[in-house]
């Protein structure tokens, strides 16, 4: 490969089209302030490098971004782009990922609302994310030790797993379908409502209202804290550990716990025949 090492670029789309190149310990700021400064590169490595414009890897092909930091003036850094890897990075620009396929993210810290938009075929590993918007319509997810924080987290995706992560979010999952999601802290209100094939398995689930007007929603050995009105309208298949504070109007399946506070049964809106079970002690 070709190599640019320990140099600064402020003009506009200064590396444009870059091919087959190492770029190195390189600064993208300066008065010119120009954008798009990597659009369109095909086969890139960039390392130890520190972002501050905007748009600077749009339509890229085949990258790996290392050991770099993007600040909050590098906005929309990575859109429309696929084949890339982004390990030990600090991101900080708003909507640093968007429409993007096949992307790997390991060991990055990353402040950016709006992250991960219409994305499809990501991978996020061993990293620290806040995002108001997280994953927006993105498909074909796969997250491993997570620790996030946000609004309005995983709406409207589709075939996503996660495992051994920390959400401390508002109404995450809000119409998504095809979801597992295995030994992780979810705290936040109204979670996973309007949701198809949601499975929790071994989860801590946190909050105000959860897992309300839900399709095929299956609980393995959750716990529920501070959780009221819980199940709403729900087609639920649930085993809980521990209590739960109030369970209201669930449509159908059946729920299992060792304590449920109050039951409620207003006059439903639509038929409810779910079968409800306190365990008895062995």
């Amino acid at each position: 490969m070709n190599k640019i090492e320990h140099q600064t670029f402020d003009e506009e789309r200064a590396l444009y089209h870059l091919q087959n190149t190492e770029v190195c310990d390189c600064t993208f700021a300066g008065a010119a302030d120009g954008e798009s400064v990597l659009k369109e590169a095909r086969n890139i490595c960039v390392s130890n490098c520190n972002f501050s414009l905007r748009y600077p890897l749009w339509h890229v092909q085949g990258f790996q971004l290392s050991d770099s930091t993007m600040d909050e003036d590098t906005r929309a850094a990575l859109w429309y782009s696929h084949h890339g890897k982004i390990e030990n990075c600090h991101l900080n620009g708003i909507k640093a990922l968007r429409e993007c396929k096949n992307i790997l993210i390991s060991n990055c810290h990353i402040d950016s609302k709006e992250f991960g938009w219409r994305c499809d075929d990501v991978r996020i590993c061993d990293s620290n994310i806040t995002s108001e918007y997280f994953l927006f319509e993105s498909n074909h997810v796969d997250i491993q030790n997570l620790h996030m924080r946000g609004k309005y987290s995983f709406q409207y995706m589709q075939d996503v797993t996660i495992d051994h992560s920390i959400f401390d979010t508002k109404d995450a999952f809000w119409h998504s379908k095809n979801l597992t999601v295995k030994n992780t802290v979810l705290k936040g209100e109204y979670l996973g409502w309007f949701s198809e094939n949601l499975t929790l398995v071994n989860c801590k689930i946190i909050g105000t209202q959860p897992l309300c007007y839900c399709k095929h929603l299956v609980l393995i050995d959750c716990e529920m804290i501070d959780c009221d009105l819980s199940f709403e309208y729900s087609e639920v298949d649930a085993s809980i550990i521990g209590s739960v504070l109030s369970v209201k109007n669930p449509k159908s399946g059946k729920i299992v716990a060792d304590q449920i506070g109050e039951i409620i049964e207003e006059e439903p809106i639509i038929p409810c025949s779910c079968d409800i079970e306190i365990r008895i002690p062995a």
